[in-house]
């Protein structure tokens, strides 16, 4: 089979300095993290690094798999990477309505993944129904996986700089201390 669609990297900035976020949509330290990436961008330079947001789906957060598909159904779109960035932007602003209360209980309990979709796509603007139903999506999906245990990484938000995970950095760090540790 031939495959029709291209998943577009979530990768912005050109620079050689790799600064690479795990992340999961709708964990709050996450959300705190991505909030701060244009200003990343902006105050270590595009020419200077590149940022590579990786998708790290976890159980416990019960729609992380619906929502991580629909960022990735996303980057198939003509927008490509933009359409992701807005579909994650959306989830961090209306996250309560992508996740359980303490985990496990509230109003979503009652939300299925059309309903959560549906969610999406009228806080994003991003029509993603139709892509998330790209029959081997999940290949790219595997592919955030596997990249992330290969790295030791399990938890999010996680960071690597040139390919090593960076245990001292937060999401709750200033942006002017992320750019002087990538770019010391």
């Amino acid at each position: 089979m031939t495959q029709t669609w291209r998943a577009d990297p979530l990768v912005w900035g050109h620079g050689p300095r790799v600064f690479e976020a795990f992340l999961e949509p709708t964990c709050p330290f996450s959300v705190r993290a991505f909030g701060k990436f244009d200003a990343l961008l902006a105050q270590a330079g595009e020419d200077r690094m590149t940022l590579k947001i990786r998708l790290q789906s976890q159980p416990w957060h019960m729609y992380s798999g619906v929502i991580t598909r629909c960022i990735l159904a996303a980057s198939t779109l003509p927008e490509g990477k933009e359409a992701a960035k807005r579909v994650m932007a959306a989830v961090g602003a209306h996250r309560e309505e992508f996740e359980f209360e303490r985990h496990a209980r509230g109003p979503n309990m009652d939300a299925t993944p059309n309903d959560i979709i549906r969610r999406i796509e009228s806080y994003s603007g991003v029509q993603v129904a139709e892509a998330f139903d790209i029959p081997d999506l999940d290949r790219e999906i595997k592919w955030h996986c596997r990249y992330a245990r290969q790295n030791g990484i399990h938890v999010s938000p996680t960071f690597m700089i040139d390919g090593l995970v960076q245990s001292d950095m937060g999401s709750g760090d200033a942006v002017e201390s992320w750019v002087e540790k990538l770019l010391k």
